[in-house]
């Protein structure tokens, strides 16, 4: 029997039913007097358990929640309703809580569509500090969303922990094979079905503030099946309206847990969110400020490893009283569009991943295999290799997401004096001992630390951390010892914004080296600009991050004052590999093809330029799909041409079958092209590569005694990893940095200023000094002025330096 209106008994012999007020998939809500309380007003929530139930899997069902719930009950926090009881009524458990008198963020959402930056950080940050404590008693939310987030006048509520947790119980005893949820807040791990964790309700919590500041999800789909896979599979939609909430919003929305930002670091980014928006005066009743707590360290739980968790469809935004006024009043109906997951656990695994715009890279020393060096900010999680199918997803074209990043705080407003206390412990600083400076400067270092190009971030990551090590060894800046925080970026261009963001809230971050790829750099360079924190690259090549998007046609202008790089850009690659051609290997007549990327189109106009120049013939143009693998008809225009040799500017994944249908065609010439083929899959998928040629930017580090000096030294601290192709480039940049930082410290009379960060970009542009890869200084655009290329070729099915030269003639 359930309890109705017209049933006028007591609940546990306490509590009279008045109204109810909410209706949800899993229980019904009613207006309560609690008459051992002096009639004190409570919710009275009742669990509706599924019909066709045996008795059996109901009492299960019934001790399993019941205990659940209790547990509960030891919450005690202002952002969490309070659970006064939870009793038995005829068989189905009911739980007793706080009234609210407010509304549901899902009824505000309805009734004034997108909310304020602002209020939506207070919100966020409300909700964090609630999820902290939750957290730290072990218990995990499971259905974060603006259905359980209550608005007061002055409080940020969260409803029904565990309401999921009993909803996928309900499922499995009933064997409906029906997983209960609302999907567009639930991560990709939980729609898989793995054991919760608390970087569920951090997923949930930003789809949550998403939906909040956006006025709509982040993923939209037609039908499950297609919500579920654009979750598993695609990025979130760019947000729009976020303004300095998006990075933030990029952090808690990362697919794989074990990169998603944890509830301290997302507390900061809020809290720095909220020190750049300032209070807007009219807020509403309502919509007010909310206390933001100082963040502090989250706890980190284990994980309950009972049932594998599913959020309930509709939680109820239920504890608004029929005394509320209308504009407060919460919807008990639910969204006739949110559906529920049909078997999630069969949902599809990784999604495919482009081909990077870095290649693997030609063979590099590798050092003594030792115990490796653990650095404190290294991402543990390894993901698999990135696919060819959509490959140019992460190429050196410009990537526009559209979102608004505000400038977040730029730095602390603290001077910080450099005394020594040579009696103080290390501090985990690199290479740093008993000796250790008493003021520590953070050098970010943005690389793919995991996935494909790992081998080469890691490279990166290790490298400046030997640089940072070095500098605390021989005490190079006194008073002041270097740390390395490194950040994964996956090689995908999302994350590259809300690294910056990580980057720059941390006050102790004065400047960053990375990343690798091109793609990142797009959105990791605007933001760290508005903060006015330098960034060296020691890999991106994309001509546009220093002269601007019209350079090709004779405009250039730097878009980023406090963007730098070590190394060459594709802007050498196509006249160098034509002083090659046409100077070492005497070939005067070329066959130009590109594959229509903005990569391609920028080599091979250089090439052709400087090839003509030189007294070279161009007998042919063409450009070709990227994603066609049949060149016969082309082959056969080369043959006409009389071509000895083909330039081709794109990628290994069309360059390999183009080379090998050149030769099957009689077309016995070599193909030339940039890094974007110098892949060690090119030799292996065309058995016809032998003499095939490629250029790469930088050379290799044992051509110079200060390259191979570094290798040495390298070897001898215990990386595990090669330092591979742009670790000298990485060490130069970071090495950059310190001297920049010893600048300012020198001009500041030995002390370190609180506007440190500020001041370090016009140092690094005036900066000169001798690096392990030669002359480092920077011209008016912030490219390196020793710019240096190689030339490769396939010997023996592998990659073979034949020469390295200058840039410029």
């Amino acid at each position: 029997m359930r309890v109705t209106e017209q049933n006028p008994e007591l609940i546990a012999g306490r509590y009279q039913l008045v109204e109810r007020i909410g209706q949800g998939g899993m229980g019904r809500v009613w207006r309560g007097l609690d008459q051992q309380l002096f009639g004190r007003e409570v919710a009275v929530k009742e669990i509706l358990f599924p019909p066709g139930m045996d008795d059996a899997d109901r009492a299960a069902l019934l001790r399993r929640f019941t205990g659940e719930a209790r547990a509960a009950v030891t919450l005690s926090h202002p952002g969490i309703i309070t659970i006064h009881d939870v009793v038995e009524h005829h068989g189905a458990p009911v739980i007793v809580m706080e009234l609210i008198r407010g509304q549901s963020l899902a009824a505000a959402i309805r009734g004034q569509g997108r909310l304020p930056v602002r209020r939506v950080a207070e919100i966020g940050a409300a909700m964090l500090d609630a999820l902290a404590e939750a957290h730290g008693a072990r218990i995990i939310h499971r259905d974060i969303k603006p259905d359980n987030v209550l608005l007061t006048k002055d409080r940020v509520v969260l409803t029904d922990f565990g309401i999921a947790h009993l909803a996928d119980a309900t499922t499995k005893l009933s064997h409906t094979g029906i997983v209960i949820g609302t999907p567009q807040y639930m991560p990709p791990e939980q729609l898989e079905g793995k054991r919760p964790t608390p970087a569920n309700d951090l997923w949930a919590l930003g789809a949550t503030l998403y939906h909040a500041v956006e006025g709509r999800p982040p993923f939209d789909a037609e039908g499950l099946h297609a919500l579920a896979v654009a979750v598993f599979t695609r990025p979130h939609r760019p947000p729009v309206h976020a303004g300095p909430l998006a990075p933030v919003l990029d952090a808690l929305l990362t697919k794989d847990p074990a990169q998603r930002v944890g509830a301290a670091e997302a507390a900061k980014m809020l809290a720095s969110v909220l020190r750049s928006s300032p209070p807007r005066a009219d807020s509403s009743a309502g919509h007010g400020p909310v206390p933001v707590p100082e963040p502090e360290p989250a706890p980190t739980p284990t994980p309950d490893p009972r049932a594998t968790p599913v959020p309930a469809p509709d939680a109820a935004a239920e504890h608004a009283p029929a005394s509320t006024p209308p504009e407060q009043a919460p919807s008990t109906t639910p969204s006739p569009q949110t559906p529920t997951v049909l078997d999630s656990g069969s949902a599809a695994g990784s999604p495919p991943r482009p081909v990077p715009d870095r290649p693997t890279g030609p063979p590099a020393p590798e050092p003594p295999a030792e115990d490796p060096v653990t650095l404190g900010a290294t991402p543990e999680a390894k993901h698999g290799e990135r696919a060819s199918a959509r490959r140019r997803a992460l190429t050196r074209r410009s990537v526009v997401l559209g979102t608004a990043l505000a400038t977040l705080a730029a730095g602390s407003v603290l001077t910080w004096t450099l005394t020594r206390d040579d009696d103080a412990p290390g501090g985990g600083a690199a290479g740093s001992g008993s000796g250790a400076s008493s003021v520590t400067v953070v050098i970010g270092v943005d690389a793919p630390l995991s996935g494909g190009l790992s081998s080469m971030g890691v490279g990166i990551r290790n490298s400046a951390d030997l640089a940072a090590r070095t500098a605390n060894e021989t005490r190079h800046v006194p008073g002041v010892n270097f740390e390395i925080k490194a950040l994964d970026d996956e090689a995908v261009p999302a994350q590259g914004g809300s690294n910056a963001a990580r980057f720059v809230s941390d006050e102790k971050v004065l400047g960053v080296v990375g990343p690798l790829n091109s793609g990142v750099a797009e959105t990791l360079v605007p933001p760290l600009a508005r903060a006015n924190m330098v960034n060296v690259s020691p890999g991106n090549t994309n001509p546009v991050l220093t002269m601007g998007p019209d350079w090709a046609a004779g405009t250039k202008a730097r878009p980023h004052s406090t963007y730098f790089r070590t190394v060459a850009t594709d802007v050498d690659q196509g006249p160098f590999a034509a002083r090659y051609l046409y100077g070492e290997a005497k070939k005067t007549k070329l066959y130009v093809v590109d594959d229509a990327s903005t990569y391609g189109a920028a080599l091979t106009s250089g090439f052709t330029a400087e090839f003509t120049e030189l007294g070279g013939t161009v007998v042919g143009t063409e450009q070709v799909d990227p994603a066609e693998r049949a060149f016969a008809g082309l082959a056969e225009r080369v043959r006409s041409s009389g071509a000895d040799a083909v330039y081709f500017g794109g990628y290994y994944d069309a360059a390999a079958p183009l080379s090998q249908q050149l030769k099957q065609a009689g077309v016995n010439v070599p193909l030339m092209g940039g890094d974007g083929i110098l892949d060690q899959q090119y030799p292996t998928a065309n058995p016809k590569a032998e003499g095939d040629l490629a250029t790469n930017i930088g050379e290799p580090a044992e051509e110079s005694a200060a390259g191979r000096d570094f290798l040495a030294r390298y070897g001898k601290a215990g990386y595990r990893e090669a330092a591979g192709w742009y670790g000298p480039y990485a060490y130069d940049a970071t090495w950059t940095l310190i001297e920049a930082v010893k600048a300012v410290v020198t001009a500041n009379g030995g002390t370190l200023p609180g506007n440190a960060r500020a001041k370090l970009p016009q140092v690094v542009a005036r900066l000169a000094f001798d690096g392990v890869t030669g002359r480092v200084a920077f011209d008016g655009n912030g490219d390196t002025v020793n710019r240096r290329l190689t030339v490769y070729a396939v010997n023996d099915g592998s990659w073979a330096t034949v020469t390295s030269g200058p840039a410029t003639r």
